[in-house]
């Protein structure tokens, strides 16, 4: 197989594309081809078969998906009260909405592992692990409500998500906004009283 990382980081990122637009089912090595615009058979010079795909787009939608190390720090240290958290957490829904594609087909990827073990393991593995990182993170900066709390936000936030990104009209922005305020309020507490 081929070694050249920006063919195989381009295939990759073409992948996240037509998960997201045609979903799991059209995401094959000759519309990668396609998609791409590379000379039919490429896809298959550096991957094996459509399972090998898979899996390699659901590491790359990780590695764009996740924030630099500092900006994670950033983000934390900064959260001292109910009204940075709340900000903390618009900030991350911003992140998903400007990577609407790379959302999309996770959601694709995560149908899929239902079907695919290999998938299943690698997508349940890099959720616990960042599960388990946010936990974490949380306790680390002191902040309330533990992991039951970051468990519950976690659970919310996400459906939030999917909400904004396929069914944008249920929820005025004013209203998501409202209901990371809620969540906040409700499921990390108590925050220390904001000093001025």
């Amino acid at each position: 197989m081929r070694q050249n990382p920006a063919r195989r980081a381009a295939l990759l990122d073409g992948a996240i594309e037509v998960l997201a637009r045609e979903g799991a089912r059209g995401l094959t090595q000759r519309a990668l081809d396609k998609e791409v615009g590379v000379p039919i058979g490429t896809t298959s010079n550096y991957f094996r078969n459509r399972d090998e795909l898979l899996v390699q787009a659901g590491v790359r939608v990780y590695e764009r998906l996740r924030p630099a190390e500092d900006a994670l720090t950033e983000m934390f240290d900064q959260a001292r009260d109910a009204a940075s958290y709340g900000t903390m957490l618009r900030e991350s829904i911003g992140r998903v909405a400007a990577f609407r594609s790379g959302h999309l087909a996770m959601l694709e990827l995560r149908l899929e592992a239902t079907r695919r073990p290999e998938l299943r393991t690698l997508l349940t593995e890099r959720v616990r692990a960042d599960i388990d990182e946010n936990v974490t993170r949380h306790e680390a900066a002191g902040l309330p409500g533990g992991a039951t709390a970051v468990l519950l936000m976690y659970l919310a936030m996400n459906w939030l998500i999917v909400e904004q990104l396929t069914l944008p009209d249920v929820f005025t922005d004013a209203e998501r906004d409202e209901l990371v305020t809620q969540a906040v309020a409700r499921l990390v507490t108590p925050f220390p009283t904001a000093t001025k």
